[in-house]
Formats: C-alpha cells, structure tokens, sequence
C-alpha cells in the first residue's frame, strides 16, 4: 500500500460548557496518533436570554478560538476542522458569531444541527466500540445526543435540552442542592426523554456512552476501585456506581465535590444533572452497565476525513485496525512480526488439543505477535517492558479492558521471565495465569524462531506424545541459531506450559566438518 503523507489535523469543538482541541498526526486510511489535546472552560451558555450569549460568553469563546488558532499556525498544523455545538446552535446571536469568528479569527465554524451531533458522536464510538445494535449517549453541557444504532451504522438521533449546565443554570439555585430542585431536574428528565418513542425498542441492548461527564463518572469509579490501566478505552461503569455518585453529589457542597477523585474540579459544580440523566437512561434501558468510549464527537468529526473513502466512515473491524495502527505508529518491523505472527499461530492450532483455547485467545495471541517489540522505539534494553507500557498507556479500541491486559502482558513476557498476573486481579481472573503462560510460551518460542529477522524458519511441525513435545523446524539450510535460542530462552517456559520436556530438530540436516586424513590436513595447511 501506498502511504499517504503524513498531516497533523485539529479538531475545534466549541461547546456549550468547554471548548476542545484535539491534534492527530495521520496518514490517511493508514495511522493515525493523538498528538495534543487541550481544553477550556468557556461556559457559552452561562447568561444565555432570548437575545442571545452574552457580551462576556462571547469573549470567552472568542479568546479560546483565537488561542487554538494561534497554537495550530505555530505548531505546523495542516488543517483545522472546526465544529460549534448546542449553544451557538441555539443562541439568537449565533450567525453573528460565527460570522465574526471567521472575519476576526479566520475559522470557518460549522455549526451542527443536533441530529449532525448524534451522528458525530456515532462515528466516534463506532470507530473505538465495535457494536452492531445499541443505543450511542452523549451527555454534554448544553444537550444530551441519543443515537440509534442498527447494522453497525447510524440510524436516527435526537438531541435532547438536557445538558449538565443547561439543568443547572436552569434549575439549581443552592449549594447543595435542594429536594424541590432534585425533583424538579427529575422531571425534566422524565418529560424529555418520553419523547424519545424508539428507545423502548432498545432494552437491554448495548449503551455506549461518550463526553466529558460519562468519562469523569467513569473516572470516579476506576479511581475508587484502584483500575490497573491508564485508559478507559473500554471500561464498563456500572449503574451501581452511576447511583452512588446520584446520591453521593446530592449530599455534597460544590467544595467537596470537587475532592472527589476523578472528578474534574471545573466540572463539580454541573455534573450532578449528568449523572441523574445517565441513571435515568440505564434504567429506561435496563442496563447493569454502560461501555465507555474515549471518542467522541471530536474523533467522530476525524474519522469522517479519515476514512473518507468509505460509506459509512466506520472501519468494518475495530479490533484488526486498532493493533496495526499501534504497530504503525510505532514503526513495528512488518515482516519480522508478521513471521512471529505466523509461526505463533502455526503452533497454537497444532498445540490446540492440548491448550483447548479458541479463536479468541488467538486474536490475543495475533495481537502480542504484531505488537510485542514496538518499545524497541524508546530503548532495545528493556523493549518487552516498554511495549506493555505502550500498549496499556495507548489502550486498542475494541479489546476489552482484560483482553488489553493480557495482550500487554503477553508482549510482556516475549522475551523473558515467569509470566504473572499479579497487580491485575481487578481485571483477570486465575484461570487466566495458565492461558497467559501457555500463550507466552507459543509467543516465546515464536520470536525465539524468528532470531535472525530473516524468516529462516520457514514452518514448524508440533507433534507431542504423553513426555515429549517435539518441533521440527522446516528450513532450507539447518537452523542452528534459531535452535540454540530456542533451546535457551523458550523450550524451559514450554515444557512448563505444556508438562513436557520439549525437543528441537530440524529436516535440514546440520553441516558436519568433513574428517581428514593425515595427508589431506597436511595439504590443507599448506
């Protein structure tokens, strides 16, 4: 494939309550990498009459504009995309707005309908959650987004007046809030979202959920239950949690919200409404859980350039995509790890009556292969421990949280030492210390192979009886190097995997020094 060159892109997203930035550096349909991002509170809504935003909302996001634009000329950004949401849709002064923002700033401000909203926030998702049929929720400071998903695309959206500053400028009047305005923010709740005459049809299907205030009840939960990773690509909040935070913010003043860990201070005073209406949302779907998406309408508004050449822009297999990006990004050695690849799976399915794992475990294992040396990139010593790093910082969209987890520790343990699962207890389970051993070891024994990088293995051969575990390298010339790390680094940590003793050989034969005689040595020295 021809790579395109590359170009860093900015996403603008003026919001009703924040305005974010996000910076990629991309080949388009080949890689792309978050660079910078970078947030500010504008609070566009703060003030909001029928006349419109006020004097100082407008200022607020004219200076923030005016700022990304400066940082993007200055840091060779290529193009800007920049998108307005709720509160410039809604206000009486937005035309004029926009059109200053363009004269005075020199942005081109697209103003999204709320329907244009949903579907952003759909590609975002779809782009990280590989959902087929479900419910897409974004909570944001001005309007709530509700998507239908169906067939893996969008299908319909709403976009609801139920942001989190937009219920507190409306409704909150006292810190901490009172039970009439509990209620009252209830009610109102309940009244919009009964307009919403699909989402009946949606129980019990999968609800992932995007935005700020989902992330950060999400953050309050990974906080509270000490989550090994340092992404929440993939992290389930669940409704118990979602509720302890209803009741837990009802009680506390603005002060002492923001202590709460993984609460974002800027956003303590308005979060409250967002997690009434998430409860609200979980309870009308009954869901026990709601899957959490890093992307949102900022990713989803990249995505429509990104994958510009497919209808939709929704990549067919997040999985798949989401470890080639890591390892382009990280300039993986393609043909070394792809030959690890292949003979790890040759001899996952020759070994499969012994191990009993399925194709699951093997995307696991695919995904080690691919990934397992990109932390050569920061140093060769150590390599194995940089790429559990990467892979656990960076998180794969679509994998689980376990599945990341194993995935890193896998990459983890190419190389050396006794593979554990201490420090993950909140996301793997003991059965998973024996797959994560015997995939080590078929992984090991893999790069082990592959020595040279030179695909001198052409193929392996895994036979076994009741002692021994026998693999015969198929080769043009006789193997020697690969034996010999094989029989050093690997063949211990298999024969513990599998309990047995496991013996190396090759068809090609070795090359024996001939034996000469007296004379022949004699003429040879000579």
């Amino acid at each position: 494939m021809l790579k395109q060159p590359s170009q860093r892109v900015a996403i603008i997203d003026l919001g009703s309550n924040t305005n974010r930035m996000v910076v990629l550096n991309t080949q388009v349909g080949y890689s792309y990498r978050l660079e910078d991002q970078v947030r500010e509170v504008v609070r566009l809504r703060h003030g909001m009459t029928e006349e419109g935003m006020s004097e100082a909302a407008i200022e607020r996001g004219f200076s923030t504009l005016r700022l990304f634009k400066n940082f993007c000329d200055s840091t060779n950004v290529g193009r800007i995309i920049a998108v307005a949401t709720s509160a410039v849709r809604d206000a009486a002064n937005g035309p004029f707005f926009v059109q200053q923002v363009r004269e005075e700033i020199g942005l081109e401000l697209r103003v999204l309908t709320g329907e244009q909203e949903a579907y952003y926030d759909t590609l975002g998702a779809l782009n990280e959650v590989p959902m087929t049929e479900g419910v897409v929720l974004d909570i944001g400071g001005g309007s709530i987004q509700l998507s239908d998903i169906r067939k893996r695309d969008f299908h319909q959206g709403v976009s609801l007046t139920l942001g989190t500053l937009a219920l507190t400028e409306r409704f909150i009047n006292h810190d901490p809030i009172k039970k009439n305005e509990y209620a009252a923010i209830q009610e109102e709740i309940e009244h919009q979202l009964d307009t919403v005459s699909w989402l009946k049809e949606k129980q019990r299907g999968p609800l992932v959920g995007v935005g700020g205030s989902i992330r950060n009840l999400a953050q309050i939960q990974s906080e509270e239950s000490d989550y090994p990773l340092f992404t929440l690509h993939g992290f389930v909040l669940k409704r118990d949690s979602v509720k302890d935070s209803v009741q837990r913010l009802r009680k506390l003043p603005v002060e002492e919200r923001r202590k709460i860990p993984g609460l974002t201070p800027d956003r303590a005073d308005i979060i409250l409404p967002g997690a009434m209406t998430l409860l609200e949302v979980m309870n009308r779907l009954e869901v026990d859980e709601i899957f959490v998406s890093e992307n949102g309408i900022r990713e989803g508004v990249f995505f429509e350039h990104f994958w510009d050449h497919l209808d939709p822009p929704i990549i067919p297999s997040v999985r798949r995509f989401s470890v080639l990006n890591l390892a382009r990004y990280y300039n993986y050695e393609k043909g070394h790890a792809n030959h690890v690849r292949f003979l790890a799976e040759r001899i996952f399915w020759q070994l499969v009556l012994l191990h009993g794992y399925d194709i699951k475990a093997l995307e696991l294992l695919n995904a080690a292969a691919l990934l397992h040396d990109i932390g050569r990139i920061i140093d060769y010593r150590g390599h194995h421990k940089h790429s559990q790093t990467l892979i656990e910082n960076n998180g794969l969209p679509g994998f689980s949280p376990r599945e990341i987890a194993l995935i890193g520790l896998l990459a983890r343990y190419h190389r050396k030492g006794n593979p554990s699962i201490d420090g993950y207890d909140l996301l793997l389970h003991e059965d998973d210390q024996t797959l994560l051993t015997r995939l080590s070891a078929i992984l090991r024994m893999a790069e082990t192979l592959e020595r040279g990088r030179n695909a001198n293995v052409n193929d392996v051969i895994a036979t076994w009886d009741d002692d021994e575990l026998r693999l015969t390298l198929i080769t043009d010339s006789y193997p020697s190097v690969e034996i010999w790390q094989a029989e050093r680094n690997a063949a211990p940590l298999m024969a513990a995997a599998f309990e047995r003793d496991v013996r190396l050989d090759s068809f090609a034969p070795p090359v024996e020094h001939p034996v000469l005689s007296a004379d022949e040595e004699k003429n040879s020295e000579s």
